[in-house]
């Protein structure tokens, strides 16, 4: 199957990266470090009941303003015009998680010291986030969306002029099998979060449900960030290697 990149460049439509801004670096840094750092979270007040509320809050604050300000920007601009889906997948996904991030960073802060002295400050925060969680499990489904259209149309593959990546430029499955599974893994615990609020909230301990979402996230987020940080050299050299004469 030709991937969707590569059907573009057989096409001749080609890409002047140095016109098009490609700031899914500082994005997929910034949603890996939210999603393990959210995990911490947890840990930290379920397990540990340690109380370190101004710390997560003031992270949450700067995680949620870079990926709030990158996605909206994405969302509402399309500012990758080589590869617009793009657009849509980094962009919306950041926009949605970077609100909540940046929502729950002003209620943390707010409310620091009645969840400091409060009995069980999870059962409190479970019980303010039974509502949206709804649209967490809505962004599990987009999520699960992205990954399957990323195995259907083989979009992640980068050009053969990108460092190190570039090198699956012929083998467009490998880089889109290895997306879309931090897309799964990312979107297996949005799903499961309804439940995991739900089972807080009336059991209140952690249980399979809890576990499984933690590992997923952990996981699927260091994927993320670690990818977006090797992207940081990558996608310098792609600019470069295309912009620069020889």
């Amino acid at each position: 199957m030709l991937s969707a990149t590569a059907a573009l460049a057989a096409e001749g439509l080609k890409t002047d990266w140095s016109l098009s801004p490609t700031y899914n670096t500082i994005m997929a840094v910034a949603a890996g470090a939210g999603l393990i750092t959210l995990v911490w979270f947890i840990r930290d007040l379920w397990v540990k009941q340690e109380r370190n509320i101004e710390g997560y809050a003031f992270a949450f604050g700067i995680l949620g303003f870079i990926l709030t300000t990158t996605g909206l920007h994405m969302t509402l601009t399309w500012p990758i015009k080589g590869l617009p889906w793009d657009n849509i997948i980094f962009g919306e996904t950041s926009l949605g998680f970077g609100v909540l991030l940046a929502a729950t960073s002003w209620y943390l802060w707010r409310n620091r010291e009645a969840l400091r002295t409060a009995e069980r400050p999870i059962k409190v925060l479970a019980d303010l986030v039974r509502p949206i969680s709804l649209f967490v499990f809505g962004l599990g489904l987009a999520l699960v969306g992205i990954g399957v259209a990323g195995l259907w149309y083989q979009f992640f593959v980068a050009p053969a002029e990108e460092p190190i990546s570039g090198l699956f430029a012929d083998y467009p499955i490998v880089e889109a099998i290895f997306m879309s599974g931090l897309f799964f893994l990312v979107a297996l615990g949005a799903l499961l979060f309804p439940w995991a609020v739900k089972r807080e909230a009336v059991v209140g301990r952690p249980g399979t449900v809890h576990r499984v979402a933690g590992w997923a996230w952990v996981v699927g987020g260091l994927g993320f960030f670690l990818f977006g940080a090797l992207n940081f050299f990558t996608h310098i050299g792609l600019i470069f290697n295309t912009n620069v004469p020889s």
